[in-house]
């Protein structure tokens, strides 16, 4: 023990004859007493600390997935990302989308449905109740889109108290084409995670032969999962939806062995 440890007794100092006296005096009247001291509270701390670790074993896991969709693709690869999260014992997902910047005008001018009430706003300072952050957002030239960008914009005091240093985090994107950036709208956001000390979690090649088929046009990477929206009427396939339930799954075993650690 280092400097401040002075209640804890020398194991060198050898008791005075007086203190081996008053300890045999002790003893003898420790062992006539009907219950012995050590006993009672022993038995009194045992049921004041397992209620507290019964509470931390059954406790879940939290993973938010936090998305921006315009026209429901990345919605729908987040919705299936929580099933595989969920079927994980022990970890829960729960469904954020990222506030919207444009204007109702310019909304509806560009035929974007109707965002989905079910799933609820989140601000940044939500994300500290987090054990671990799945993003999700297309992409804009190579980057996540501007309403993704924002948000990250709105969390300046989690990184001026470095609140989510640590914390687990990976991305899945949707792009128009197959040269619209499935890499590189993942690997620009790593950005935003380094600043704020979180940890990238890529899903490199989990999803095993999945990863390799080359008889469909499929979006993902080894940095996540991904969608192609083409001119936005192309819906996700089953390959797309089946690597975005993977990397639930992927995501919620590693932020369950770290809680675990």
């Amino acid at each position: 023990m280092g400097k401040g440890g002075g209640c804890v007794p020398s194991k060198k100092r050898q008791p005075s004859s007086a203190e081996g006296s008053a300890t045999a005096t002790a003893t003898t009247a420790t062992n006539n007493a009907p219950i012995e001291a050590d006993e009672e509270t022993h038995e009194t701390a045992s049921v004041a600390v397992n209620p507290t670790n019964a509470q931390s074993v059954t406790a879940t896991l939290k993973i938010f997935i936090v998305y921006y969709s315009m026209y429901g693709h990345v919605e729908k690869l987040a919705k299936r990302m929580k099933k595989g999260v969920d079927c994980v014992e022990g970890v829960e997902a729960v469904l954020y989308r990222v506030p919207e910047t444009l204007p109702a005008d310019v909304l509806d001018h560009m035929k974007v449905p109707s965002k989905n009430p079910e799933v609820p706003e989140i601000k940044a300072a939500e994300l500290a109740q987090a054990d671990g952050v799945l993003f999700g957002f297309p992409t804009r030239f190579g980057c996540m889109a501007a309403q993704m960008k924002a948000f990250f914009d709105s969390s300046g005091q989690l990184w001026k108290e470095q609140t989510l240093a640590g914390k687990p985090a990976g991305f899945f994107v949707s792009t128009g084409t197959q040269g619209g950036g499935q890499e590189a709208t993942a690997w620009t956001a790593i950005t935003q995670l380094a600043h704020h000390g979180m940890l990238f979690v890529p899903i490199g090649y989990t999803f095993g032969a999945g990863m390799f088929k080359m008889d469909s046009i499929r979006g993902g990477s080894p940095y996540g999962a991904g969608v192609y929206a083409g001119d936005g009427t192309r819906e996700p396939t089953e390959t797309e939806l089946g690597l975005a339930e993977h990397q639930g799954k992927y995501m919620a075993g590693v932020v369950k062995r770290l809680c675990q650690a």
